[in-house]
């Protein structure tokens, strides 16, 4: 084993344990794309449609 892997660390009162940070990484998220359409070149003949809908949940 090496020093280069994550450790456990049990964080008093907390139900989770905290990762020991790795080198070279941040804690921030990665940004996403935005991943709502395809060029208008790309679509499908449903795309539009598919696009509009919304599940019954939202």
């Amino acid at each position: 084993m090496t020093d280069e892997r994550q450790r456990i660390v049990r964080v008093a009162g907390a139900r989770r344990a905290k990762l020991t940070p790795v080198e070279g990484t941040t804690s921030e998220p990665h940004a996403r794309e935005d991943p709502s359409a395809p060029p208008p070149a790309e679509r499908g003949p449903n795309d539009e449609r598919m696009l509009r809908e919304v599940p019954p949940h939202y």
